[in-house]
């Protein structure tokens, strides 16, 4: 007790007069910089904007707003609460940090006076309980509040009430609407956040509004003035502050409000190095004013954003947050690149990306009908491709390349919902955290996305695989030349090489988008650039996307209304979106290298339907004549492996969780299959009526005109086995026999045609060449019927000398003296 009575008077002594609340010490402004810390963006402070005003000049509306929202029992403490400075104990218990303080607008008021805010100690706590009760004891709580709102920041170098009335809505604050000083009295709870002039006006009003309903519950004003004070339409003063590419310098302040706080900030003289590329920026600043007014008056598109970023380090080279910060009729303020906005189409590659990780491949088929996704007494789900038309079987290759949307909901099945949403947060979405929101919509950008996490995800493919954190601060040095904070590129990889070369291959695929979009698109940067790129157009054409990436850049860019409100028809990503995309890349490319993208390994699946195939199908060997499976005696010219294509959804062939594995045992289990299925059997159908010939069975019976029994029988009766041949010309017979008719007899001598008889009896006479090798030949004879049936006979004879034939290399047993006649001939029956 003697050392808090010791404490009591030492901190107590310096306590300054009511006059010096009136003051505010004016310190360094902190100053950010572009990448090479020689062009200054912003220096947050420039002239601190005060007007002191006496209590009876602050409206009673401010204070009770105030009061209601900051302290709501001020009138009635002594300048602590001691329940709520326990519960942020033991909040900060729990966090191991001393994070939250139970202030009262007396605590908040020392604070931002007397002591150091960023300092987060109990010292400093408990210096904060001394003077606010010391405080609370010398003056009285109309002089407190009056200290405290002619003190505390507003945002935008407005400090005290009067300031932020003349800045907001240049006029004082005597005359503020509630809805105004509701407003304003939002503010000192994040001024950087709920900036009018920042990118969250939505939750400014948000919290507008709850500073209303607190005054009407603590019955500071009536239920009717509550409600027109929500419905008044308010319209801020213009910005007009000395700063470069203003939506990155809010998103960067934004960040380093949440570090450092408002005051340290203004005061401390930080020194701030970003990531920002000042040439890309200006260039980017260009090309999104000169399409959006252009898109404006085609698309009635007004507003259009962009971000860039180094795939390699995942820096924030250029955002631009509208077409111009300081048009208030556009709500150009507000950073799209940071607002969530469906993202169409843009979000397949994540589907994609994470089917090929399970073992899909791009050749994987799949078919484009019209399909009731709805199951197990779901609701209908019957999505449609941009045009209409179904085109029956696509690849996955095809299916993103065009970007067609039912393959896309299979493909987003096939690699399920909760891993595809894993994939995409492990490429830095964050925004998908409500699981039960999210169906098969998703890959149709049934989530909402922010561009500059959406680009960062498209830099991770640009990376082959590595994801890089979003990096726009590159450093942060104290006023002293301290380095505070200096951010490293972290890494690391979330897809395979191979699934994102797979992606890749495909996004840069010109020929295999072709068919939708020409090849002459947006998306084509001519044959000097290698670059991959995605649309997106989201429902009633609400927003318009093109996301896209060399190895050396990643860019993407939204076009739309800030309100909401639907371009015309014709708005779609490719052609509202395209053409600023190409500009900016093309120019981005002078500096940031594209070269070409690494190639993925293109060796089969080893399944017909990962293969390319529409599904799977019998191979059986066929006779081409009877149209029966082939035996072994079916003469081999006349066989053919004929296919026999089963079509079937790939439910049929492979496990969703295992594609590479074994078939599946009983497919139609799965929730889909009948949905799938169903379509197929009507599209087999139809393609059977115009002359297919799908999921036709092969025949169970075999060949029956090619069997042992049914080969002709022929014996050659002249010339006879071992005879010695001692004339040029050689008489040649065949007796033959056959169950079918004969349709030719050929002759042959040695493996040399000589001559076919089509007629009985079946002889010939040769000739024998003048000049032979050897004295040892053949003669044969071969018989075919009239279904190929083939049988053959052969003699060996001796070439004599004595023929007038000069034989060449003769061996010595070439030439025997005499071969006798064969005792018997076995003649053939005709009959047999």
């Amino acid at each position: 007790m003697l050392f808090l009575g010791g404490f009591f008077i030492y901190a107590a002594k310096d306590l300054p007069s009511p006059g010096k609340f009136a003051e505010r010490q004016v310190a360094e402004s902190t100053k950010i910089f572009d990448r090479t810390g020689t062009v200054l963006l912003y220096d947050i402070h420039g002239e601190e904007k005060r007007t002191v005003i006496a209590s009876q000049d602050i409206p009673d509306t401010v204070k009770k707003a105030t009061v209601a929202v900051e302290d709501d029992n001020f009138y009635h403490h002594i300048g602590i609460e001691p329940k709520a400075m326990l519960r942020a104990a033991w909040a900060n218990v729990r966090r191991y940090s001393i994070r939250q303080g139970g202030s009262t607008i007396t605590q908040q008021l020392i604070g931002n006076t007397l002591t150091n805010r960023r300092e987060r100690t109990i010292f400093r706590k408990v210096k904060d309980i001394i003077l606010a009760i010391e405080l609370e004891r010398k003056y009285s709580k109309d002089e407190i509040l009056t200290f405290y709102l002619n003190q505390i920041p507003y945002g935008a170098n407005a400090y005290g009430i009067e300031a932020a009335a003349q800045t907001y809505f240049g006029t004082s604050a005597r005359t503020m609407s509630l809805a105004q000083t509701a407003s304003l009295v939002a503010l000192p709870k994040a001024p950087t956040r709920y900036s009018p002039y920042g990118s969250h006006l939505d939750e400014l009003l948000q919290r507008k509004d709850f500073v209303l309903k607190r005054m009407q519950t603590l019955g500071y004003i009536t239920k009717e003035q509550e409600e027109a004070a929500k419905n008044e339409e308010l319209v801020f003063a213009p910005n007009r502050q000395n700063i470069l590419a203003p939506h990155f310098v809010f998103h960067v302040r934004e960040i380093l409000e949440s570090l450092y706080g408002d005051r340290y900030l203004e005061e401390g003289g930080l020194h701030i190095v970003t990531s920002l590329d000042w040439d890309l920026q200006q260039k980017a600043e260009e090309l999104v004013k000169k399409h959006a007014l252009k898109n404006e008056k085609q698309y009635k598109a007004e507003n259009a954003a962009l971000v860039a970023i180094d795939p390699g380090t995942g820096d924030v080279l250029a955002m631009v947050g509208s077409r111009d910060y300081f048009d208030p009729e556009i709500d150009g303020n507000v950073n799209v690149a940071t607002r969530l906005r469906q993202p169409g189409s843009s979000f397949k590659p994540f589907a994609y990306a994470t089917a090929f990780a399970k073992g899909f491949t791009p050749n994987t088929v799949l078919f484009d009908l019209e399909t009731n996704f709805g199951s197990d007494g779901a609701k209908e789900y019957v999505p449609r491709n941009y045009d209409n038309k179904f085109r029956g079987p696509v690849t996955m290759r095809q299916a993103l390349a065009q970007s067609l949307n039912i393959p896309s909901v299979k493909t987003l099945y096939l690699a399920g919902v909760e891993q595809t949403i894993q994939m995409a947060e492990s490429m830095g979405i964050t925004t998908l955290s409500d699981r039960g929101r999210f169906g098969l919509s998703l890959v149709l950008g049934g989530g909402e996305l922010t561009l500059l996490q959406e680009t960062g995800a498209y830099a991770t493919f640009a990376a082959d695989g590595i994801f890089h954190e979003i990096r726009p601060i590159l450093s942060i040095v104290d006023i002293s030349g301290d380095i505070l904070r200096a951010y490293t590129s972290e890494e690391r990889r979330v897809i395979t090489e191979q699934s994102s070369r797979q992606v890749t291959d495909i996004l840069s695929d010109n020929e295999a988008r072709a068919p939708v979009f020409g090849a002459e698109s947006a998306l084509y940067l001519g044959p000097d650039i290698k670059a991959a790129a995605k649309t997106g157009t989201t429902q009633d054409n609400r927003d318009a996307w093109v996301l896209g990436y060399t190895t050396g850049l990643a860019a993407g860019v939204w076009v739309g209304n800030n309100d909401n409100s639907s371009m015309s028809e014709k708005g779609a990503g490719i052609s509202a979106a395209g053409p600023l995309w190409n500009e900016f890349m093309k120019f981005a490319a002078r500096t940031y290298a594209a070269e070409d993208f690494p190639a993925p390994d293109t060796a089969p699946a080893g399944k017909a339907v990962l293969d390319g195939k529409l599904g799977g199908e019998a191979i059986v060997p066929i006779d081409k004549l009877s149209g029966k499976r082939a035996t072994e005696f079916t003469p081999k010219h006349l066989i053919e492996q004929r296919a026999y294509p089963q079509v079937h959804t790939i439910l049929a062939f492979v496990d969703k969780n295992d594609p590479r594995g074994p078939i599946p045992q009983n497919p139609e289990e799965d929730s889909q299959y009948w949905n799938w299925e169903h379509t197929i059997e009507q599209w087999v159908l139809t393609e059977n009526a115009q002359g297919g010939h799908y999921n036709e069975l092969p025949p169970e019976s075999y060949d029956d005109i090619h069997t042992e029994s049914s080969i002709p029988r022929v014996m050659l009766r002249a010339p006879y086995a071992g005879e010695i041949i001692r004339s040029r010309a050689v008489h040649i017979a065949a007796d033959v026999a056959s169950f079918r008719p004969v349709t030719r007899v050929e002759f042959y001598f040695d493996s040399l045609f000589i001559s076919s008889d089509f007629t009985s009896p079946y002889t010939y006479t040769y000739i024998l060449p003048q000049r032979i090798t050897g004295a040892l030949h053949t003669f044969s004879v071969r018989v075919y019927d009239d279904v190929e049936n083939m049988a053959k006979d052969t003699r060996e004879v001796t070439i004599d000398p004595s023929s007038g034939v000069t034989i060449e290399n003769p061996e010595p047993s070439d030439i025997s003296a005499e071969t006798p006649l064969p005792s018997v001939f076995q003649e053939l029956s005709p009959d047999i």
